[in-house]
């Protein structure tokens, strides 16, 4: 079995990391019922002794994540290590700083990414020692403060030099056009260019779109209709993690339980047994036909985790045409409407292929997918659903829907660069230069007309390709 490690980069990247852990401990606790450390937890676990050494099978020890945390502030890390997960990392899976990135992308590339380094090289490297055979990287991140966007595209570009063979997932949460960071469109548009170049998928998820969701789930709770509860004690009522927050502060610790759910989803069939689990590497191999357009719209149902929510199942069609309306996108795109390169469905519980397949014939004739992959579809069946519900269901698409976010992007970050807002604060840090600015706007109008140039085939007539004939 391959082992993955995630990399937990500034604020965001370490509460969405910190409430996937928790979610996948919950998860394994619920199937592992004897306590053995088996090949499901050695994907992402450690089981050590009271020595810190490696204990390869027999019952549980003491588990540890398979996980890099840094940041370049204390305050996360340090409530996380206070928490009820403080027993799965210890000191020599962390980096961290007092000072911050200032909401800066120079400070977090240039600066402490020159400065930190080798310590970031030795902690990667400590951790993929103790991979039998090392799979992927996952990292996590947010595109608009400094670190999350700075230091972490600086650690992709590491995992590149130093990992060559070792896959780079990587999860970025965008910001919205009302973010309170003013600076967040540099700081995108230049970690935009890091993900275009050292990437081999992107995971883009929206702030808005989380918010969005959580609303609908809050509304949905409150309609009065029967049957329709929350649990007390649970991951939609409590903060995850033992992440405390202020009261009055946005929900934050929703928004980040309904990104570890989808991590949760995505990593399923590397975690658990299934008729036909999905090697992560094929998501890359399927839906990734050019390199740079390698960003994948996800879709998820249900949205939320472990049975929190008490709310009558959907019927098996009904998630899977969830799966496909933008009201389940992580995204604010509507798919339908646009062209899909490639699809994948990672489906987990109780179905069967068949369904899949009846499912796949049903939805084919209302999606738009280019005329070179019409059969572009990926399927993964994990046998073991989440906890409290009997399916599941991960979308994943590479569809051109993408475009509009990255032409808002372009639009917010002309409208500073135009006026040279807040240019010095960049400019001011060693070796950042203006020609960063340009170089990084000019990668993502590239990226934008690679998708202008796949929409203008939407509607074409589909060719019959040209077989041999053979004759007997």
């Amino acid at each position: 079995m391959a082992q993955s490690v995630v990399v937990q980069v500034g604020q965001c990247g370490n509460q969405i990391g910190c409430c996937f852990w928790d979610l996948a401990l919950r998860e394994h606790a619920a199937v592992n019922k004897k306590g053995i450390y088996d090949d499901a937890l050695k994907n992402f676990f450690r089981n050590v002794d009271t020595r810190g050494s490696d204990i390869s099978k027999g019952r549980i020890c003491s588990l540890k994540a398979r996980a890099v945390l840094i940041d370049m502030e204390e305050g996360v890390v340090n409530e996380i290590l206070q928490g009820p997960l403080k027993d799965v990392f210890d000191s020599k899976q962390l980096i961290t700083n007092v000072s911050g990135s200032g909401n800066n992308w120079a400070v977090g590339y240039k600066l402490f990414g020159s400065q930190y380094r080798d310590q970031i090289v030795e902690k990667l490297r400590q951790t993929a020692e103790h991979c039998d055979c090392l799979q992927c990287f996952f990292l996590i991140h947010s595109m608009g403060g400094g670190t999350g966007s700075g230091l972490g595209t600086f650690i992709l570009n590491v995992l590149e030099d130093e990992f060559p063979e070792v896959y780079r997932f990587v999860t970025s949460v965008f910001p919205s056009g009302e973010d309170d960071v003013i600076t967040s469109p540099y700081n995108s548009v230049l970690a935009m260019k890091e993900l275009n170049e050292h990437a081999d998928c992107v995971l883009p998820i929206e702030n808005e779109s989380l918010f969005e969701i959580v609303s609908k789930i809050n509304q949905m709770l409150n309609s009065g209709k029967p049957g329709i509860t929350v649990k007390q004690q649970s991951l939609v009522t409590l903060n995850e993690g033992g992440i405390k927050k202020k009261l009055d502060e946005k929900p934050f610790d929703k928004m980040n339980n309904i990104v570890a759910n989808l991590l949760l989803n995505l990593t399923s069939s590397s975690r658990f047994e299934g008729s036909l689990n999905m090697d992560l590497n094929e998501i890359s191999m399927n839906l990734v036909p050019f390199p740079q357009l390698h960003y994948l719209v996800s879709s998820l149902t249900p949205l939320y985790t472990l049975a929190d929510v008490n709310i009558p199942p959907r019927r098996l069609d009904q998630m899977f045409s969830d799966a496909f309306s933008k009201d389940y996108q992580l995204i604010q795109a509507d798919p339908k409407h646009s062209l899909y390169l490639a699809c994948a469905l990672l489906v987990r519980g109780n179905v069967q292929i068949s369904d899949i397949r009846r499912n796949i014939e049903r939805l084919r004739s209302s999606l738009h997918f280019v005329s070179w992959n019409q059969e572009g579809w990926k399927t993964s069946l994990c046998s073991i659903p989440p906890v409290g519900h009997s399916h599941s269901l991960l979308a994943l698409a590479n569809n051109t829907c993408i475009k509009p976010t990255f032409m808002e992007l372009k639009t917010r970050f002309m409208r500073l660069y135009k006026k040279k807002a807040h240019l010095h604060h960049y400019l001011q840090v060693d070796r950042m230069e203006d020609s960063c600015f340009t170089e990084a706007v000019s990668s993502l109008s590239s990226l934008i007309e690679k998708y202008n140039e796949l929409d203008i085939t939407k509607g074409l007539p589909k060719h019959e390709q040209v077989r041999l004939n053979i004759v007997i």
